[in-house]
């Protein structure tokens, strides 16, 4: 791959990357699907690690498969892009960068949203936010290694 294709993929990765930035803060602290736009009279918050995912797992029957998964997959999979974006558009294309900035970001919308009480601080989001992350970066190097072995194979 030539120099002019990297850099073109790497400014396609910084516009993806604000992109999903703005999505991510969009959806996490805006959005109305969670009921995320009333606030909340008194702070609710979780600093017991595995008790609300505990808590989903085995109360999945009386709240339901969907509210389940999008507690349990869905922080994990909300911060997928943002693991793979991430080294794509920086210069930190390190695996402790990526969890760090992951963990980071987390704690950041975990804290905006125990402040503005909407929503509500809990360590087990930082978790799966944090796993997300490193979930995409894993996605980001097994595409780079193939797009390695395809460039030699041409």
């Amino acid at each position: 791959m030539n120099s002019g294709s990297r850099k073109r993929i790497r400014i396609l990765g910084k516009i993806l990357f604000v992109l999903y930035i703005i999505f991510i803060i969009y959806f996490l602290l805006f959005s109305d699907w969670y009921g995320r736009t009333g606030q909340m009279q008194e702070y609710h918050y979780n600093l017991v690690l595995f008790k609300e995912i505990k808590r989903f797992w085995y109360y999945r029957d009386q709240v339901g498969m969907f509210a389940t998964f999008t507690n349990l997959f869905g922080n994990v999979v909300i911060f997928i892009p943002f693991g793979f974006f991430m080294p794509m558009a920086s210069k930190h294309r390190s695996f402790l960068a990526t969890l760090f900035y992951s963990f980071g970001l987390s704690l950041c919308v975990e804290s905006f949203q125990l402040i503005t009480k909407v929503g509500c601080f809990d360590v087990d989001d930082l978790l799966l936010n944090t796993l997300g992350g490193v979930a995409g970066y894993l996605i980001f190097i097994i595409c780079v290694a193939l797009r390695r072995i395809h460039g030699r194979k041409k």
